[in-house]
């Protein structure tokens, strides 16, 4: 499964972006996708993930009530919508998959190249 993120920017505090994962595999579908943020102080963590149907889906604390994860598996591409954004969302975001969730981003199989996320106070 290969994996493509992007959507990042900057942005000022309070503001939105939307993060976008897109894959061309065709097995895409199947696998449940995560996204996970770092910075240069901080290892991976997670912030949300969803399940291969769609209908589940998994929050950090930080980012519950401000993010949204969605996919469309007729698009392959699952979305990260980011409200709210607060300057200490900033990060470089990654999206990976794999079977079923996990919140160690260590089980992920799969990881596309990171997009930055600057969130301007």
């Amino acid at each position: 499964v290969q994996l493509q993120a992007s959507g990042g920017g900057l942005v000022q505090a309070g503001g939105s972006l939307r993060l976008s994962c897109a894959s061309s595999g065709r097995t895409f579908s199947s696998y449940a996708v995560g996204w996970f943020r770092q910075t240069p102080r901080k290892e991976r963590e997670f912030v949300a993930a969803i399940m291969w149907g769609g209908g589940t889906t998994y929050y950090a604390d930080s980012v519950k009530g401000r993010f949204t994860i969605s996919r469309d598996n007729a698009k392959n591409t699952v979305s990260l919508q980011m409200n709210s954004l607060k300057p200490e969302d900033t990060a470089v975001y990654y999206c990976a998959a794999r079977p079923t969730v996990s919140y160690s981003p260590r089980s992920w199989d799969y990881w596309g190249q990171g997009t930055l996320v600057t969130v301007s106070s």
